[in-house]
């Protein structure tokens, strides 16, 4: 026969930590909104390929200048590059080009004495809502216009292309480079490659 024996009385619980305050009696009877998360805030711009730099020649892949070599001039805080033909050579205007949409050339052209005006920037490209809206009914009208180019931009313009245009001239057969259009044809596929 076993003796149990107590040792001691029953155990106290553990004291728990003074709450703050008492707990309401009634609850809102709304919703407080709350802001949702913005995902703009943290979106961070793409990065460009370590190829593309200021000064490379690329090759655009989309757009109505696609198979243009156009100049890389910088790269924007959007993360898109600003390019221009220039526009004397092979008609390509001051531009925003996708990166993604590029093939980059090992072709460089020295762009250090090229300044781009500080105005050119994402903001300096957008079209006004006011104008997209009435380019709509415009169109479906059937009244569509041409677009006016203002006479900022073409003085932007005029200013980048007199440098880019020196600098283009002082390599030996780089005009009719950025003037020939990049195309491929059948024959063109590597030869090792088996279809």
């Amino acid at each position: 026969m076993a003796i149990f024996v107590a040792t001691g009385g029953p155990k106290k619980a553990p004291k728990t930590a003074a709450s703050k305050g008492k707990s309401p009696r009634m609850y809102p009877a709304d919703d407080v909104p709350v802001p949702k998360k913005s995902r703009k805030a943290t979106k961070a711009a793409p990065k460009v390929r370590g190829s593309i730099t200021p000064g490379t020649v690329v090759i655009l892949l989309s757009g109505h200048f696609r198979g243009k070599r156009v100049v890389c001039l910088k790269v924007l805080k959007s993360g898109l590059l600003l390019v221009s033909g220039p526009f004397k050579i092979n008609g390509v205007p001051l531009k925003r080009v996708n990166p993604a949409y590029v093939i980059a050339t090992s072709t460089k052209v020295d762009v250090s004495k090229v300044s781009v005006p500080a105005s050119v920037d994402d903001a300096y490209f957008a079209r006004s809502e006011a104008a997209a809206s009435a380019g709509e009914e415009k169109f479906f009208k059937g009244d569509a216009s041409k677009a006016v180019v203002s006479d900022q931009r073409k003085a932007d313009q005029k200013a980048v292309d007199a440098a880019l245009m020196k600098a283009v001239g002082s390599t030996p057969v780089l005009k009719q480079y950025l003037n020939a259009k990049f195309t491929l044809t059948n024959n063109d596929r590597p030869h090792n490659m088996v279809f």
